[in-house]
């Protein structure tokens, strides 16, 4: 089966075959092979180890992502949230369910975030305290790039919680480069290709220690997994994690250095991307987002307005023809998600988007009355 999705992605392989041991997660080799796992981390975001450390924690994005928000932003202090989009909307339920104040600022979730209106608005909130972006919304597509944001959130004196949660590893991102950053937040899976299970983040020691006792949760406490690993040693965990993902993990960081690390990630989902976009219009789905803000990471079209569509009997046809697709969509209109990260390529792509014409035809959609 083919796995077409934003997230979960298709894995390879040699990331699913080590998943079969039975592991103990406190065995000493286990350990030593978690501990070795870390500065590559901290190495992947850019990082300088000793002077930045890696958090992982078991569980999914929005966990990892409502950790960071817990961890460095006090309870009651006031964050700044970009919402121009699904995946921005549910980070500000989160810091406002953890007891933050969020400030809103608003935007078109077809177009990454102005760094104008983001200036603006921290001058006109000056108590707020730290930034929380979703760098690529995988709502829509659209990269709030934090080589773009991050100028004018240091200019401004605050701090950067970053959700690359999406975009980690293929999207450009060093810790070095943006010293306003707190904290960037990313999984096992994703455009990592691991198997789901962990969440990261990776952060400046000096920020970790002057945030202690911040959280207001034991499980969510990122300065206690700091302190945890400095007390017990760096292959220790905290709790009963999922040691079966976190090898699988290990084994896909040595593929993703394989394919040339960042650049080479970023170079073949660009390409997936561009296929998408191309092969879409071709059948008549028309773009939801301008092909100038389109990311590397999900490509979203508008489902047709045809009285043949029915989205529900598309995925099955779909499906039964090898290929799954996204069922959910965050935007106000009926869209469709077609995820560019994962094991694939524009092979993969291509063999997708013809099934689609074929089932098109099936339901008795013509090419271009898709987009009528």
């Amino acid at each position: 089966m083919l796995m077409l999705l934003p997230g979960p992605v298709q894995t390879r392989p040699e990331v699913r075959a080590v998943m079969s041991d039975d592991i103990a997660p406190w065995d000493a080799e286990f350990r030593a092979e978690y501990a070795a796992m870390r500065p590559r981390i901290v190495a992947i975001a850019g990082g300088v180890e000793g002077e930045h450390v890696s958090l992982p924690l078991p569980g999914c994005g929005h966990m990892v992502v409502e950790a960071a928000i817990r961890t460095f932003v006090p309870a009651g202090g006031k964050v700044l949230v970009v919402q121009n989009g699904g995946y921005a909307d549910r980070l500000a339920r989160l810091a406002s369910e953890a007891g933050r104040v969020v400030v809103p600022l608003h935007g078109p979730d077809n177009v990454p975030m102005a760094p104008e209106k983001l200036a603006a608005a921290l001058a006109a909130n000056p108590d707020v305290s730290h930034v929380a972006i979703v760098v690529s919304e995988t709502g829509t597509g659209i990269v709030n790039d934090p080589a773009i944001l991050g100028p004018v959130i240091l200019a401004a004196g605050k701090r950067l919680i970053c959700d690359a949660v999406s975009g980690f590893a293929a999207l450009p991102f060093r810790m070095t480069d943006h010293p306003e950053c707190d904290v960037v937040v990313f999984t096992s899976n994703k455009c990592l290709e691991g198997l789901p299970g962990f969440g990261f983040a990776v952060a400046p020691i000096a920020r970790l220690e002057a945030c202690k006792g911040n959280a207001g949760s034991w499980v969510m406490d990122l300065a206690d997994v700091y302190a945890h690993a400095l007390r017990d040693g760096w292959g220790s965990f905290r709790f009963t994690p999922a040691v079966q993902a976190l090898r699988a993990f290990r084994v896909a960081m040595d593929l993703y250095e394989a394919e040339g690390g960042q650049p080479g990630r970023f170079a073949r989902y660009r390409r997936n991307a561009d296929v998408w976009y191309e092969g879409l219009q071709a059948l008549g789905f028309r773009p939801y987002v301008a092909r100038e803000h389109q990311g590397p990471i999900v490509v979203v079209v508008h489902q047709p307005e045809h009285p043949a569509w029915d989205f529900h009997d598309f995925l099955a046809r779909m499906k039964a023809r090898g290929v799954i697709i996204s069922l959910h969509f965050t935007t106000k209109v009926p869209t469709m998600r077609l995820g560019c990260i994962g094991a694939i390529n524009e092979t993969d792509v291509r063999f997708a988007l013809a099934q689609m014409q074929a089932v098109l035809a099936e339901m008795g959609i013509a090419p271009r009355a898709a987009a009528a």
